[in-house]
């Protein structure tokens, strides 16, 4: 049984078979240099707009030691997993989320992100992931969100640099240098870039 604290975050998302058709819910928060807050320097971050206005995601440039074992009782087969648990962000970090591709719809509630691509906190989804050894999926400890119009005001004090997502950059196999390639990419579209 997934850990989840008492604040289940909102993530009872849509059925997910209305979801294969919506367009892109996903994008890139890229921290600028000056941006001195140490939960979110040199970091990206794959942000997601839920119902209600607000924004949650996580961040995909921060692998952990951290052992799946820490979150997931006995009774999930954590065999397959090999990669490293991710810092999805300062909030709840006890609770796993997952990014994850799927052609199909998702066994459980998720949120659309991109074309075959969701986040999710639900424990069906995880242990449908963790039984697929050819799933393809990232871990986090937690996650990163902002109330509505909350990001909003960051934007204000110059702290991002927000690109399109995805897929590639999200299953990087190279995470650690995710943060300067993006940089890279958002001072090469220049005004273009919204800050």
């Amino acid at each position: 049984m997934l850990r989840t604290g008492t604040l289940l975050l909102a993530l009872i998302a849509a059925p997910a078979i209305a979801q294969q058709a919506l367009p892109a819910n996903g994008l890139f928060l890229v921290a600028k240099p000056s941006l001195s807050d140490p939960n979110f320097s040199r970091t990206v971050v794959l942000v997601t707009q839920t119902e209600d206005g607000g924004t949650v995601g996580v961040i995909l440039n921060r692998p952990t030691a951290l052992k799946l074992s820490q979150f997931l009782s006995k009774e999930f087969n954590t065999d397959n997993y090999r990669d490293p648990i991710y810092v999805g962000g300062p909030v709840m970090q006890q609770v796993l989320l997952v990014v994850f591709r799927s052609e199909k719809p998702p066994v459980a509630p998720a949120f659309h992100v991109l074309r075959d691509v969701y986040l999710t906190m639900h424990p069906d989804n995880v242990e449908s992931l963790l039984a697929d050894s050819a799933a393809r999926y990232r871990i986090y400890a937690g996650f990163s969100g902002w109330a509505p119009r909350q990001l909003e005001s960051e934007f204000m004090r110059d702290g991002w640099y927000v690109l399109p997502a995805d897929e590639a950059t999200i299953f990087d196999e190279k995470p650690e240098g995710i943060w300067e390639e993006m940089l890279k990419r958002a001072l090469l579209l220049g005004p273009r870039v919204q800050n």
